[in-house]
């Protein structure tokens, strides 16, 4: 997977997601975050990612999309609310 996403010339818009690992088991989490990623190649506003962990187990992620609305759409995917309901409770400190 390349690093720095080919984004088509502006405007489009980019979601910042940080986060801090929980001290746990990581599997179904890494598990979580491939599943996320092949779903969010499917919408059509999906424009790439640049994922960054540090060893302390902070992170961000820079997500590209083309407009408000597939961020929207994203957002209310069911698969997604579980995910970001599990990271709340499970797999991030903060």
């Amino acid at each position: 997977m390349t690093f720095i996403s080919k984004t088509p010339k502006p405007p489009y818009y980019a979601v910042v997601f940080t986060s801090i690992n929980a001290t746990w088991n990581h599997t179904e989490h890494t598990e979580m975050y491939q599943r996320m990623l092949t779903l969010a190649q499917g919408y059509d506003g999906f424009l790439g990612i640049e994922p960054a962990r540090n060893a302390d187990g902070s992170g961000v992620a820079v997500i590209y999309w083309k407009d408000r609305e597939s961020i929207a759409a994203f957002a209310r995917d069911p698969e997604h609310l579980v995910a970001k309901q599990r990271g709340r409770e499970i797999w991030y400190s903060h």
